[in-house]
């Protein structure tokens, strides 16, 4: 069984080692929780460009010691060339996920950074800019390692992500991608950031950096716009919060699908379990995940565009009612469309003072659009591929609009007072694995248990036409037997960790003396780090 490690004050958990550790420097430096993650985002979009990059998006909760949470939304939306009818007059029926008109939304992640870093002075934080991307500067300049993770990915759509402007000449070799360990350097990012920690995270989308990034868009042929940038901000926004028996947890709202994780939690606190390996607890999630899903597929969109309130969902009598519409003894029924995959990171911080971060960033499916820009070395997401081409869908593509967001970061507050910052990369099966890792330390296993232990993935995925569930091989037969007599499909995907069921990572801050747990997944390339 794994051991939990364990820090005396503050400690960072990361998908990647070289980011975590970027991340305990600036804690040892003095920075708090929030400029951890800064540098730590900045890190992880070097070292790991198949699950996010500086392209991309990017979603913060923050816990301040005086216990509220606050929330940023950086997201990026529809560029104002990508209309509809663009895409039709180009013969398409869908959004492609590849290439430049996949490279369709506004990257979000470096104006949520500045953002962060208003509120890190608020709390203290006075480090600069510079220091804070010095390590991803340093990485993409003289090099990094390639990850296992990348290396063993085997991309959707490979022949267009290959064809992609950009994308072979960065991220290929002889036309493969190299072999984990071998060494990769980024010199147009590394210029890139050296140019944001001189001039700010701002030039990003009002600078030099911005001039260079709409002329690499327009040049590669995506519809987004340098004015586009000019007119985007990061949003504060409150958190979405539901009250369990033990626990209070949160999420992000709209366009994210966090209405959907704390849904799962309040419908299975109401159902039968037992252990956190015991049947009836799994078979609760799954069936809440079915529930929560049919209601985020309602609900979810661009914020601007909502027509009811997520937070009126997260009630006792919701709860109730959906619980109430479950079978202990046998599998409902699943008719919601194939969920969409997506790569992305989670990473979580929390400091001496108690500020806790859980933070989560991406480009969507690994690589996003696969475009590297020719000028600035920007790999850049498609997260528009979640855009719809008809008016009529609950997300239709339109210029200005923000598309439906799988990432959704968690933290929660015991009733013991331990504060706890949590989240998974996966797709639309994040809230499924939140719910397995958060369900398991909450019923008696250590954080390093819970995020060990073997997960399933329930719903139609990887191409497969039956909504099975896809399970790890570590499971007991007998908890798997147990599942098949209430009628589940059960598929074994053949290995013990699998990266398409989820990165995750925990910390908990301990309030009667600091101490800090923290563990990240054994599938991704990272680990905890502290002081």
């Amino acid at each position: 069984m794994p051991e939990t490690p364990v820090f005396a004050a503050a400690a960072v958990a990361a998908p990647h080692t070289l980011a975590a550790e970027t991340g305990r420097a600036i804690l040892a430096e003095g920075g708090n929780a929030v400029e951890a993650m800064v540098a730590m985002a900045a890190a992880i979009a070097v070292v790991y460009p198949h699950m996010n990059a500086i392209g991309g998006d990017g979603f913060w909760l923050v816990r301040e010691a005086n216990g509220r949470v606050r929330g940023i939304e950086a997201c990026g939306p529809a560029g104002s060339l990508a209309t509809p009818e663009r895409y039709r007059a180009k013969g398409y029926d869908a959004i492609p996920p590849r290439g430049p008109d996949a490279a369709l939304t506004v990257a979000g992640a470096v104006a949520g950074w500045r953002l962060a870093l208003d509120l890190a002075k608020t709390l203290g934080g006075r480090l600069p800019v510079a220091t804070l991307l010095a390590d991803a500067i340093r990485l993409a300049r003289e090099g990094c390692p390639i990850s296992r993770s990348e290396a063993r990915y085997l991309p959707k759509e490979a022949e267009a992500l290959r064809a992609a402007p950009g994308f072979a000449d960065t991220f290929l070799v002889e036309g493969k991608v190299p072999q984990a360990g071998a060494l990769r350097r980024a010199p147009k990012l590394a210029d890139t950031l050296a140019q944001l920690a001189e001039a700010g995270l701002e030039d990003f989308y009002h600078g030099d950096v911005a001039r260079e990034i709409g002329a690499d868009l327009e040049r590669i042929g995506s519809p987004i716009t340098r004015r586009d940038f000019e007119g985007f901000r990061a949003t504060p926004r409150e958190p979405l919060s539901a009250r369990l028996q033990s626990a209070t947890v949160y999420n992000f709202p709209p366009p994210t699908q966090g209405l959907a994780s704390l849904l799962i939690l309040g419908i299975a606190e109401r159902l039968r379990h037992g252990g956190p390996e015991d049947a009836d607890t799994h078979h609760g999630l799954i069936e809440a995940a079915k529930r929560a899903s049919a209601i985020r597929a309602r609900v979810v969109t661009d914020p601007a565009h909502l027509r009811h309130d997520p937070q009126g969902f997260l009630t006792p009598a919701v709860f109730e009612r959906e619980a109430a519409a479950i079978r202990m003894d046998r599998a409902g029924d699943y008719p919601l469309p194939t969920p969409a995959e997506g790569d992305t990171i989670w990473m979580g911080a929390i400091d001496g003072q108690g500020l806790a971060v859980s933070y989560i960033q991406s480009i969507y499916w690994e690589y996003g659009s696969g475009c590297v820009l020719p000028a600035t070395g920007i790999l850049w997401q498609n997260r528009g591929v979640a855009f719809s081409l008809d008016p009529a869908s609950r997300n239709p593509l339109q210029p200005g609009r923000k598309p439906f967001h799988t990432l959704n970061p968690a933290l929660a507050i015991l009733s013991d007072g331990r504060v706890l910052s949590y989240g998974a990369m996966g797709g639309e099966g994040q809230p499924q694995f939140q719910a397995q890792v958060f369900t398991r330390h909450l019923r008696g296993q250590s954080l390093a248990d819970a995020v060990d232990a073997p997960r399933w993935l329930f719903g139609r995925t990887w191409g497969a036409a039956s909504t099975s569930l896809k399970v790890e091989s570590r499971f007991e037969d007998g908890f798997l037997a147990a599942l098949s007599r209430r009628g589940h499909d059960i598929e074994e995907i053949g290995v013990p960790y699998a990266d398409a069921l989820g990165h995750a990572g925990m910390l908990a801050k301990h309030p009667r003396d600091g101490r800090v747990e923290a563990t990240h997944d054994p599938r991704s390339d990272g680990g905890p780090a502290g002081l």
